[in-house]
């Protein structure tokens, strides 16, 4: 059966798309996997390393900006799921796509995501050098050896086997959440002592004294939205690893539906901390705002472990962009959209082809890292952006047209469903375009990323045109057999 076909059912009953980019792969992976990686995908170098700069510029309301792209994000990955409960696919979003908006749709999805993630590979390569430079050791190593290293580490796990990958993701995701709960803690005791850190002392007077909620006025919230976008770029993680789980409809709901409190209490739980432990001013997109409250606290030794844990959380997210890239990829290749050699598998069940591919923009990336190692985050988290923005657009749009197709009897929703619907869709794809605009309205690297969608469209245009033959005789020799 195809990835292309319908299978045959009377007109009174919902018709089931089936994938064929879903064959071939193991069902390793367990419910503390899922679970943890979907905590993983919550807490990722977003907030590690981003919330400092973010911190410095938008002050406290940075807050603010968290909770409302966690709402959003959670719409996303709630629509992600009840698609999962009506049919797991490793294919995910892509697969979905083109069930209900055909193969463009399937296409389109497919490459953004991977400019989601080939990017996001880069990012996090840059944050893994950037970590590991704070211990004096590794000062002197260039940072591009450094971010070749890190990468080269996590693409031989993730080549191994999918189990692998998902014992690696749930020991980097139980040392994040240590972490910042041991973090929460401490914060928690020193703002309630009001023990010193450094010369300053905690509590309300950090926000009252030092401009309030607001310091540098309204404006600065908003535009650092953007930015915050970027840190939730793993929640759609745990629907493309559905597909190599044994129990989907009994694991994916518990799992999803716990990202709503992870995400209030460690991000927006964890800002407020940092907001009441030290004045905005005191951190600086250098540094992870952690790391930088463990400086000035002087307790020996412990900067440099939670220094050990943000590079952990890079680390994490380069794992995770590697194995999603694959599986999406390897969907796309089997309905000819994507390279032929990106649908291979080798005996570990692992797309190689795939990961292999987004792991060669990750080179790319550490040449990026020897010429521009000052700039490389930040012109990498822009271009990661738009691919997310798109990743999610794409998935709201399935889920739209699933929802549209279920109200004619087409298709029959799960129990588990995205409240709201149609309008939760509708808002969170007002929302994105809204992201959009906030990026231009930013200037300077945000402009120029706006300006380069014209030319990321024209290049999906060109590309489709390219594979469209290929795509046509596959679908055609499907509907033969």
């Amino acid at each position: 059966m195809s990835d292309r076909t319908l299978t045959t059912a009377p007109a009174a009953e919902p018709v089931r798309h089936v994938d064929a980019g879903d064959e071939g792969y193991s069902k390793d992976l367990k419910s503390r996997h899922i679970n943890m990686i979907a905590i993983g995908g919550a807490i990722g170098t977003g907030l590690f390393l981003g919330a400092g700069g973010r911190l410095a510029g938008a002050g406290p309301s940075l807050a603010i900006a968290y909770a409302v792209c966690g709402i959003f994000a959670f719409f996303v990955v709630r629509a992600l799921g009840e698609l999962v409960l009506y049919r797991p696919s490793s294919g995910a979003f892509v697969s979905y796509a083109r069930e209900f908006m055909g193969e463009k749709g399937a296409y389109t999805a497919g490459w953004l995501y991977f400019l989601n993630w080939s990017t996001t590979t880069v990012a996090d390569i840059t944050a893994a050098a950037v970590y590991a430079h704070y211990w004096s050791m590794f000062t002197d190593v260039p940072q591009w050896i450094l971010a070749l290293i890190a990468l080269s580490v996590v693409l031989a796990a993730n080549l191994i086997s999918v189990k692998y990958f998902g014992e690696m993701e749930f020991w980097f995701s139980i040392i994040k959440v240590a972490a910042l709960s041991a973090f929460m803690l401490v914060g928690i005791y020193l703002v309630v002592t009001g023990h010193k850190i450094g010369d300053h002392t905690p509590g309300l007077s950090s926000v009252t004294e030092h401009g309030g909620l607001f310091p540098a006025g309204l404006l600065p919230m908003l535009l650092v939205i953007q930015g915050v976008v970027f840190a939730y770029a793993s929640v759609e993680l745990c629907g493309v690893a559905a597909g190599e789980t044994e129990n989907p409809q009994k694991i994916m709901p518990k799992a999803i539906n716990s990202i709503m409190w992870r995400v209030g209490v460690f991000y927006v739980g964890s800002v407020v901390l940092l907001a009441l432990l030290l004045p905005y001013t005191s951190y600086s997109s250098g540094q992870s705002p952690f790391v930088t409250v463990f400086d000035e606290l002087g307790v020996p030794g412990a900067a440099g472990v939670m220094n050990l844990v943000v590079l952990t959380a890079a680390l994490s997210s380069l794992n995770s962009g590697l194995y999603s890239t694959g599986r999406i990829l390897r969907s796309m290749a089997m309905s000819g959209s994507a390279p032929k050699f990106t649908a291979r598998m080798n005996k570990g069940k692992v797309p190689y082809g795939g990961v292999l591919f987004t792991a060669a923009f990750g080179i790319a990336g550490v040449a990026l890292n020897k010429f521009m190692p000052g700039e490389a985050f930040e012109i990498v988290l822009n271009l990661a952006s738009l691919g997310i923005l798109g990743t999610w657009a794409m998935v709201m749009l399935c889920s739209l047209f699933f929802w549209r197709r279920s109200e004619a009897g087409l298709v029959e929703r799960p129990a588990y469903r995205l409240p709201w619907a149609p309008y939760t869709q509708i808002v969170t794809l007002v929302f994105l375009v809204g992201v959009l605009v906030l990026m231009w309205s930013d200037g300077g690297v945000g402009r120029w990323t706006v300006s380069l969608v014209p030319l990321i469209a024209a290049a999906l245009v060109v590309g489709w045109l390219c594979v469209r033959k290929r795509v046509a005789a596959l679908a055609a020799g499907a509907a033969r057999d």
